[in-house]
């Protein structure tokens, strides 16, 4: 008996083994499926449908092997509806059983056969067609639709961007140039200021500081062969054509071309303890914007979906760092960097969970903030996940996610931190495991809370999930109103704000919307005039309020023989003067 347990044991074991294994199998129709929407929906694609059915439409009707007039029904072949008997026909007799129909194999020998015979022997069959030549005709119906690098450009842009280089290279005068002095070059291939960075890297040969003429133009030779549009042309120039994405580290020689040469971070440059700040802050960003599958490496399909670029464009013509608020902003770098400066009191560059319990005056839940630490959402290396300590760049992630929680990135963060078990969907028992500290927080502060059941009821009427169970991804980001989702688990202060107003207002349209700065712009702004208000209130405290009197020349003079320092009082118009001999301080009013 014991021994057909364990058999029965180990048969199940292996059967959950085996389905699991199932389980993690990518399913491959989905993903053919979806390449063929993208194919369909190209213009060129639907461009070839349409001629294909023109072309079909004004096709003769003879043209088929199987058209009524040219089949000749034989012998064994009967008609698919029997004519009704007639008065001359016998009876059928009662003896001989129905005729059985015959196989699906067999008649499409015969109709095919027949249908063979009654075409012209001068005219191919398509059946005949070889299948090298089939695959070849359908391989040349189909548009192609997939570039990785872009769609090629014509030889003779290649070669005008070549003789642009040449002539830009000429007007320097120089036969080697540093990264600083390409800037005109990275105008001859057709791009901002800040590409002399990435075009520097894909030209230069060893440990060298400077490039030639012949350097520049193989890189772009090499370049443009297999790279076509702007977003690959970046990867593999930043990379130096060993990646085919970019990592945090890629970054930063980009960043610091950009605090030495942009003419809004002038005041910058005056303090480089605070580069690798700024430069972090920036590429924090960047990451959390255009990398959206989480991996920590921007690929190529990531950067052209991203608006990176285009921003990195606008530089040349913004003088004023400030105005372009997508990641460059030093306002939002300094609101950032202070904000992470007040609660790392111990000022390590490292906060753990005692000081982020004092992030928004203790309004986050300590069992959200043990999520965050636990390395759920932390992505880089310099936080310490195992002692629930975060780095800076982690704080940028969770301080941009807590202020703006409607962009799809923001929510997937929060998604992560709810989503205790990593099964994909937030369960209503780890509702009710964040909701429960909730409660007791509104007690503390005298306020009756609502109880777990009717909450989550008014929850689901909000999200309307698909299924009245669980909530997952795809129905926070569809109704438009994860914020208020998140902060009802996580942030008592916001909850209590949004309780004040109504859940179910309607919307702006998307129209008006477009113009209307984010959360995270809004908080930013917000703070960067209370912080710069309370650095004016200290600097005014701190400022001498005493004033010096207009004293004579000659008695100046005068004392200046007499071996005394004119000193300025603080408490009025007092001139305390201090002997240089005994040391002994007088007061002459």
């Amino acid at each position: 008996m014991a021994e057909r347990r364990k058999r029965a044991t180990r048969s199940r074991s292996k059967q959950e083994k085996k389905d699991k294994d199932d389980a993690l199998k990518p399913d491959i129709n989905v993903k053919v499926d979806e390449l063929f929407v993208r194919w369909f929906s190209l213009p060129t694609t639907q461009r070839a449908l349409k001629d294909g059915l023109r072309l079909i439409r004004q096709r003769p009707e003879k043209d088929s092997i199987g058209d009524q007039e040219d089949y000749q029904p034989t012998e064994s072949s009967s008609s698919p509806t029997p004519a009704p008997p007639t008065s001359q026909s016998p009876p059928p007799p009662n003896n001989v059983k129905p005729l059985v129909s015959p196989r699906r194999k067999s008649f499409n020998k015969n109709r095919l056969s027949e249908s063979l015979k009654n075409t012209d022997s001068s005219n191919e069959s398509p059946l005949k067609t070889k299948p090298e030549e089939k695959a070849t005709e359908s391989s040349a119906k189909i548009p192609r639709f997939y570039y990785p690098g872009g769609k090629p450009r014509c030889t003779d842009e290649i070669k005008a961007t070549l003789r642009k280089i040449s002539e830009a290279f000429q007007q320097t005068g120089k036969d080697r140039l540093h990264r600083r002095e390409l800037t005109p070059i990275a105008k001859a291939c057709g791009y901002s200021e800040y590409w002399k960075v990435p075009v520097f890297n894909a030209a230069v040969k060893g440990d060298s500081d400077t490039v030639t003429k012949s350097d520049l133009i193989s890189m772009w030779k090499r370049v443009s062969s297999s790279c076509h549009d702007d977003a690959s042309r970046f990867v593999k120039m930043m990379s130096k054509g060993k990646k085919t994405f970019l990592e945090f580290h890629d970054f930063l020689p980009l960043m610091q071309d950009i605090v030495e040469s942009h003419p809004g971070l002038v005041f910058l440059r005056e303090a480089p303890e605070f580069h690798s700040r700024y430069m972090n802050t920036v590429i924090a960003r960047i990451f959390y914007t255009v990398n959206r599958s989480w991996s920590g490496q921007i690929t190529v399909s990531e950067l052209r979906k991203g608006n990176f670029l285009t921003i990195l464009s606008i530089l040349d013509d913004e003088e004023d760092i400030n105005a372009v608020t997508d990641f460059f902003s030093y306002e939002h770098f300094y609101v950032i960097y202070c904000k992470f400066w007040e609660l790392d009191t111990d000022h390590d560059l490292v906060i753990d969970k005692l000081d982020l319990c004092r992030h928004a005056n203790g309004a986050l839940s300590s069992r959200l903030i043990e999520r965050v630490l636990c390395g759920a959402v932390t992505r880089w290396d310099s936080s310490d996940h195992r002692a629930h300590k975060m780095s800076y760049v982690d704080f940028v992630w969770f301080l941009m996610s807590e202020e703006d929680k409607k962009s799809h990135t923001s929510i997937e963060y929060w998604f992560r931190c709810m989503d205790m078990d990593g099964d994909g969907v937030i369960s209503m028992y780890e509702m009710e495991f964040f909701y429960e500290e909730q409660m007791r927080k509104l007690e503390q502060l005298d306020i009756e809370p609502l109880p777990f059941e009717d909450c989550v009821c008014q929850m689901l009427d909000m999200v309307k999930p698909r299924s009245k169970e669980f909530v997952t991804l795809k129905d926070l980001k569809i109704c438009k109103m994860a914020h208020v989702f998140f902060d009802t688990f996580f942030n008592v202060e916001k909850y209590l704000d949004h309780e004040q107003k109504d859940p179910f207002a309607p919307q702006k349209d998307v129209d008006s919307t477009l113009t209307e700065p984010s959360d995270w712009e809004k908080f930013a702004a917000e703070e960067y005039e209370i912080l710069v208000a309370e650095e004016q209130a200290t600097e005014f405290n701190a400022l001498d309020l005493s004033f010096d009197d207009e004293t004579d020349p000659l008695i100046e003079a005068e004392f200046q023989k007499l071996g005394l320092n004119d000193v300025v009082g603080q408490n009025g118009p007092v001139t305390t003067i201090q002997l240089q001999g005994d040391g002994q301080t007088r007061r002459l009013t």
